[in-house]
């Protein structure tokens, strides 16, 4: 890996959910409505999944914290998942 896509892949990480879901968003608005070159559609596929991945593991962390905070509140030692309604 470069040392740009690492800089890139922490960038990412380091952005908070709310702006790398905006920003995912606006990569799939732009494939989907652009006749793009391939090479820059790769681009933005790559970008895309690294953006998704960072959301993905920012929503894991979240979802662990919220079962350690259930299981504080409630005293009990057994940790209970979060429930998460399916978007359809």
């Amino acid at each position: 890996m470069s040392k740009t896509a690492r800089s890139d892949a922490s960038k990412d990480a380091t952005l908070p959910f709310e702006k790398a879901l905006e920003r995912l968003e606006q990569v799939v608005e732009t494939m989907e409505g652009q006749d793009l070159p391939l090479e820059e559609l790769v681009a933005k596929y790559e970008e895309g999944m690294k953006l998704a991945r960072a959301c993905q593991a920012k929503l894991a962390e979240a979802e662990l914290k919220l079962q350690q905070l259930e299981q504080n509140a409630a005293g009990e030692l057994q940790l209970k998942p979060a429930r998460v309604e399916n978007e359809s």
